[in-house]
């Protein structure tokens, strides 16, 4: 699945609209806050200001600012006194509720660490923090770097949970200095012959210096439980495992993946671990996957700050190469693809900062921190509306009204009775095996027939708010023979209504195929039809589920254009 999810993790609406040829703004409110200010704002679609949320003790928004559901607003501070320096440094991040009361008020600086940039509200209450940690010259020598002589501030992400007013509770974390690769000084660590034959580690010795990877961006991922993150120096957006323990993290095995805290998957610049290839990203922030109920669900997205020029931002949208919890590479070669799937202009140019959005009618929401403007485009590129600010804005989101005034419903459990999972009760479910949604599987007990890592998702009673449970290892008793793998090809994709089926197997096997549209409801289902006619529903983003007998369900999107 291009496969998964989110910044924001279930900003799933409650319905979608039909996009027509009039292209028209998506609803819902669009939040935004200054840097340096104490105030956080959500628009309506006419740019008039509906909430507002301020801060009493007066401190001032560092970098970015996220709404949870309940109309909860998360906020990264600019505390005063850090050891570190440089911007955007934080320290501190708050959590309000949506009267504007903190709740919660936490630093994360001391002289050896310090948060900065961007923060990521997790669904189960905690935080992740990008934070600058520090390393004496000694240090950095003794890691094999040979281009660079001073001290280093290589990043971590750590999720902390809150346990009081101003306490936390790190829970898990990750540092970037666990996984390095050097080839210039066999008698220093990190050494290996080869750079682009160890893409899951980051070479120390490609554009060192103080402020080395200058992460800007993260985001969670609780389809895939994985963590992505932008480089501004490195103009690269990474994808780590979150499944790990702490010290899984720090080593090169564990987790749902199997490689520890090892780079799963990294795009933009496939010079940055020795490859050949085009560099798309130059300048990036706000790495993110895309929510599951847009036209590119599951993708990977970034604001490409040179994206056209060195004059001209865009949006680039990309799907990488999923394999189950990994991503498939040919060692030698950059990670594909080897080019965008959309690219969306700003319209100007953004020079540093910025974010983007797709949202479920395929409208991209951009966010130009620095130049001041926030703008939603069609699918076709046409200006819809935007807005003027005043001030640099890090991020920019729509979120829709039952998502603000509601709040998400609990987390689900799995429990396991006699070889079947059970959620816990919930108005609508969705059951996963190894990231990718089963199809049929919409009910609140399964039975699986394969191995593998489950989870399910249950939405709220407006079926707007998204709630994924951990992943569930089950494995197949002893006897029961695993599902054959078959594949299939769809197309074509757009479509203006015809859908072709290609199986890979013999002539004679039979199989299921079920369609369903953005809201997840079954609108046709039939056996072994290699033509789907799908011209009499709506334009936009529909699942086709293929169940051959005696063989692993696929499934696919398809986009219907008309």
């Amino acid at each position: 699945m291009r496969t998964n999810i989110f910044k924001f993790l279930a900003f799933a609406f409650a319905f979608l609209l039909v996009y027509t040829a009039n292209a028209q703004q998506y609803p819902g409110y669009t939040s935004y806050s200054i840097k340096n200010t104490s105030t956080a704002f959500l628009l309506d679609t006419n740019g008039t200001t509906y909430h507002t949320w301020t801060d009493a003790t007066a401190k001032k928004t560092g970098y970015s600012t996220y709404v949870m559901p309940g109309g909860y607003l998360w906020r990264g501070i600019a505390k005063t006194g850090n050891s570190f320096t440089g911007g955007p440094i934080c320290g501190e991040v708050q959590k309000l509720d949506y009267n504007g009361n903190v709740i919660w008020d936490y630093v994360y600086s001391t002289t050896a660490y310090c948060s900065h940039h961007d923060i990521c509200p997790m669904p189960n209450g905690n935080v992740l923090l990008i934070a600058y940690e520090t390393k004496t010259s000694g240090e950095v020598a003794a890691a094999g770097c040979s281009t660079y002589s001073g001290t280093m501030w290589p990043d971590k992400i750590v999720e902390v949970m809150p346990t009081g007013a101003t306490t936390g509770t790190v829970v898990w974390e990750w540092h970037a200095w666990d996984h390095l690769v050097q080839n210039t000084n066999a008698s220093a660590a990190n050494y290996q012959t080869s750079i682009v034959n160890h893409p899951e580690l980051l070479n120390i010795n490609y554009n060192a210096q103080k402020d080395w990877l200058h992460v800007n961006g993260v985001h969670y991922n609780p389809i895939l439980d994985q963590v992505t993150f932008s480089s501004h120096n490195l103009s690269e957006i990474y994808v780590i495992d979150h499944s790990t323990t702490t010290a899984e993290a720090a080593s090169h095995s564990g987790g749902n993946s199997g490689k520890g805290g090892d780079i799963l998957y990294r795009w933009g610049n496939p010079a940055a671990y020795g490859a050949t290839g085009t560099k798309i990203l130059n300048v990036v922030h706000d790495a993110h996957w895309i929510a599951e109920d847009c036209p590119n669900g599951g993708e990977l997205m970034g604001y490409n700050n040179q994206g056209i020029s060195t004059t001209a931002s865009c949006t680039d949208i990309f799907n990488p190469p999923v394999a189950g919890y990994n991503y498939s590479i040919t060692l030698g070669s950059a990670y594909l693809p080897s080019t965008y799937t959309l690219r969306q202009a700003s319209g100007g140019y953004n020079s540093n900062e910025g974010s983007a959005q797709q949202l479920p009618n395929g409208n991209i929401l951009v966010n130009m921190g620095i130049s001041g403007y926030i703008k939603e485009f069609s699918p076709t590129g046409t200006l819809l509306w935007s807005k003027t600010l005043t001030g640099g804005n890090a991020k920019a989101f729509r979120y829709p009204e039952c998502y603000i005034n509601n709040a998400a419903p609990a987390i689900p459990t799995i429990s396991e009775s006699a070889g079947t999972l059970n959620s816990t009760s919930a108005t609508s479910y969705q059951w996963y095996l190894n990231g990718q949604p089963i199809a049929g599987a919409t009910n609140q007990s399964y039975t699986p027939t394969q191995s593998g890592i489950y989870l399910v998702c249950i939405t709220d009673a407006n079926g707007c708010v998204y709630q994924y449970s951990q992943g569930y290892s089950f494995a197949v008793p002893t006897g029961i023979n695993e599902l054959e793998e078959i594949t299939f090809n769809v197309f074509p994709n757009p479509s203006s209504g015809i859908v072709n089926i290609q199986d890979t197997f013999s002539t004679g096997k039979r199989f299921d195929v079920f369609v369903y549209d953005a809201l997840g409801k079954l609108v046709l289902q039939n056996k072994t039809l290699y033509q789907l006619d799908l011209s009499e529903y709506g334009n936009g983003m529909y699942t086709i589920a293929i169940q051959p007998e005696n063989a692993k369900p696929i499934h696919t999107r398809v986009i219907i254009s008309k």
